[in-house]
């Protein structure tokens, strides 16, 4: 008997739990050998070498609405012709509806604006001795008409001209035309007609000159360039020569500039020992200050690039430390390390500065050598001297009036003495006097 027993319920009131089905286990297939895992969990084998589309999809047509096509023989005309011809051509006609527009060839109808003059306008501007009214005429007709193809309308011209001629009178003309018809000059100014205008002689010379060197031989040709590289070696030897002779002017007052400051410190060097020479560095000579050999070769160059090679030759016998002193000196009087505007006097007034920064530098080292000099001098005189006796101190005269063993427990006075005298951290102050302990009580013990 149970709960369920005395409670009067069934044993079974709920349903029996629906026994899971089992799953249909997968076909495990084995991993081919020399697949990445990567891939194969991707492709599930081996991946394809071209796409495949499956046949099916072939077969399938797209569900597109269907369309008609025809292609019909229809009549068309054309814009870029002025006389309405009416011509007929095949065309695609979809769902029966035909195409509608201009003819789809016209938008490549394309024509020059060929200026038009009047006779009055022929007459006060456009007479020419050379030219007859007639000829004018027939010029701009035939230009209208081919579009100033000057070869065609040189071969279709009545008289004989050339086609240097022909292109001399129309761009004349075209020319004398905007100038009259515009109100000012300036507003035509922009026009190519206008501010090249054209150069009959110089065409003819360019096309005969043109004409000889295509009609050259072999041997000529050789002849010509080996004629051009000498002209051009000759060139660039006298290039080179014109730009050393330029540029020696400004290096040789640098030069004088830098001789009277090296002198100057030579003769302050003179004063200093064997020693502070040797330990000091001398100021830059005026061979340091000169110009590079490699700015002699150029013609042009910026000045900044000279002046920053000028001061690295004059900084080339001082130190780093040294170097960065005369910069921050120049910091502190408010001078650019770069000049702003570089030109030859103020570079030259540049250089000047910092040399004169670099002799007061090298003042200020031998100033402080010498002073350390004097320090050491005067502190061995002090040590000749005979020396004073040193007073005792008056602990060591207290302590020799101290017996050895005062009161009771002597014993442990004379330990703690023994210890004070011990060295300590301070050897040379005086230990304190000994102090005697307080006499213990007896004990009924020790009685």
């Amino acid at each position: 008997m149970d709960a369920k027993d005395i409670l009067g319920l069934p044993k079974n009131p709920f349903p029996a739990t629906q026994e899971k089905k089992p799953r249909p286990q997968k076909e495990t297939q084995r991993k081919p050998d020399g697949v990445h895992r990567e891939v194969y969990a991707l492709t599930g084998g081996m991946a394809p070498l071209m796409p495949t589309i499956e046949v099916s999809h072939l077969k399938k047509r797209q569900n597109t609405e269907k369309e008609k096509i025809s292609w019909q023989w229809l009549p068309f005309t054309s814009s870029a012709r002025t006389d309405n011809l009416q011509l007929y051509h095949w065309v695609r006609v979809v769902n029966g509806v035909p195409p509608t527009g201009d003819y789809s060839f016209a938008k490549y109808n394309k024509s020059v604006d060929v200026v038009k003059y009047t006779d009055e306008e022929y007459k006060k501007h456009l007479t020419d001795p050379m030219w007859s009214r007639e000829e004018t005429d027939q010029l701009f007709d035939l230009c209208e008409r081919f579009d100033l193809r000057f070869i065609i309308i040189a071969d279709r011209f009545p008289y004989p001209r050339t086609v240097e001629e022909l292109k001399s009178r129309y761009y004349a003309v075209t020319r004398a035309l905007l100038l009259a018809r515009a109100p000012s000059t300036g507003d035509v100014s922009g026009n190519p007609i206008v501010k090249e205008p054209y150069n009959m002689t110089h065409e003819v010379e360019r096309k005969r000159a043109l004409s000889v060197v295509l009609s050259q031989t072999k041997q000529q040709e050789q002849r010509d360039a080996e004629i051009l590289a000498e002209a051009k070696q000759i060139m660039e030897s006298r290039m080179a020569s014109k730009s050393a002779e330029d540029v020696e002017l400004p290096v040789n007052q640098i030069g004088n500039e830098g001789s009277e400051a090296t002198a100057h410190a030579e003769s302050i060097s003179l004063l200093n020992t064997n020693h502070l020479s040797s330990s000091t560095a001398a100021p830059p000579t005026a061979e340091c200050t000169s110009t590079p050999a490699s700015l002699r070769m150029l013609r042009v160059y910026l000045r900044t690039h000279a002046l920053e090679q000028m001061v690295q030759a004059a900084n080339s016998s001082a130190g780093l430390r040294t170097i960065k002193r005369v910069d921050q000196t120049l910091q502190d009087l408010g001078v650019h390390l770069k000049p702003k505007i570089p030109t030859k006097s103020v570079c030259a007034e540049h250089l000047e500065l910092r040399k004169e920064i670099l002799t007061l530098l090298n003042l200020q080292k031998q100033l402080q050598n010498r002073e350390a000099e004097a320090s050491v001098n005067r502190d061995n005189s002090y040590a000749e001297t005979p020396s004073t006796p040193k007073r005792s101190y008056r602990g060591d005269v207290e302590r020799s009036l101290v017996p050895d063993s005062a009161g009771f427990g002597g014993d442990r006075v004379g330990k703690r003495d023994h210890k004070r005298k011990a060295p300590g951290r301070f050897t040379d102050a005086p230990p304190s006097p000994p102090q005697s302990k307080r006499p213990r009580k007896l004990k009924s013990s020790d009685g």
